[in-house]
Formats: structure tokens, sequence, C-alpha cells
């Protein structure tokens, strides 16, 4: 049997914890309790504790193009593979990108009912721009910003926390798959044969 790792049991709660609501202009609706991982930046890929899923996120943007793609996997307190996604978004610069597959876990979070969510990326600026406050670099960053914030707001429970690439590869494999979707994709329950050495070795890591 896969040993399980459980959230860190000191995860703090944000400086801010209704940054959301400051950034969207007052705060409607539920309060949620969001935390930020307070350990050091993970190297591997780790299991969330039951009641929680895990959303891994990556954007991709090519240097000599700009051309950008998203991607992202959800994964329950198993290790089981729950949904992807993927796909082409334009030109972007790569913190775009990055914001871009966190709206879009998020956004898919809340279409599947889903209130406690750890999101996980390998791009320290979104973790610091959510947990911190930390600035965006550009008009199309802060507009990216100020719909997940928006997305925030509906959950009961979120965690935010910084893994290494190597801890993420399952996420960049779909945003790799990104470049190649003519429409945007979601798997349901198996996932593309293109991750799938992936998914098993973070199954064997956690």
């Amino acid at each position: 049997m896969l040993r399980i790792h459980h959230l860190d049991l000191g995860m703090l709660r944000l400086r801010n914890p209704i940054l959301a609501c400051s950034l969207v202009g007052g705060c409607g609706g539920r309060r949620q309790n969001l935390r930020a991982n307070s350990s050091l930046s993970a190297r591997t890929w780790r299991k969330p504790e039951a009641g929680w899923m895990k959303l891994n996120f990556d954007g991709s943007s090519k240097n000599s193009t700009r051309i950008a793609s998203i991607g992202g996997v959800y994964r329950d307190h198993e290790g089981a593979f729950v949904l992807g996604y993927a796909e082409r978004i334009g030109t972007a610069t790569s913190s775009v990108a990055e914001l871009a597959a966190l709206r879009r876990g998020l956004e898919l979070a809340v279409r599947n009912g889903w209130q406690r969510v750890w999101a996980e990326g390998d791009y320290k600026m979104v973790v610091n721009v959510v947990h911190d406050h930390a600035e965006v670099r550009s008009e199309e960053d802060m507009r990216q910003w100020r719909e997940i914030a928006a997305l925030l707001q509906l959950f009961d429970d979120m965690a935010v926390s910084h893994v290494y690439r190597g801890g993420n590869k399952v996420a960049h494999g779909f945003a790799k798959l990104g470049h190649k979707a003519a429409r945007p994709r979601v798997w349901h329950v198996a996932p593309p044969d293109e991750v799938l050495q992936f998914l098993r070795r973070d199954a064997e890591l956690s």
C-alpha cells in the first residue's frame, strides 16, 4: 500500500485571508479559509489529505513566438487521476500562461462542486501573488488575477503551494498537450498516454 502524505499540519492562513474580496471590490457570499504552505518548496509531488482535491497546474509559452498553452491535473487523496485539462490560449507571456492555468483549474473545480482544493504550481510568482499579494507584471496579469480572486471566494477551504518542476511533470505534460490541441480538452477518469509515466512516478514517490 502506498504511503499517504497529508497536508502539512503547519499550514498557515494567508496574511490577508480575504485578499480576493479586496481586489474585486467587496466580499459577498461565503468567507473561505485560504491557506499557504508554510514549509519549503517541495521537490516531489505529495498527496492531499482525505476530503481534498489536489490541482497541479502549468503554463507554457514558447520563447520565439510566445504561443502559449495551459494544462493541469486533479488527483484525490489516494493519488488517483480524476481530471486533466489542456488548451492553447494564443500569444501570452509565461506569467499570463501560469495564471491562466490556475484560473482554468479553479473553474473546473467550481463546475465539479469541489470545495476543498490544494493548488500547486512551479512558477513561484503565482504562489506569491496569492499568498503575499505580490505585484503582478502587466495589465493582462492583473486581468487573470482578478478572475482568480473572484473564483477563490467560491471555495470553503483553499491551499496553495510551490513545487519544483520535478514534482510538477504531470501538469507540464498536459500543458505540452495544449500546444497540439485544436480545441480545449478535458479528460475524465482515464488520462492521456503522454502523462501516464509521470502519474506512475508520482504514485511511487508519494
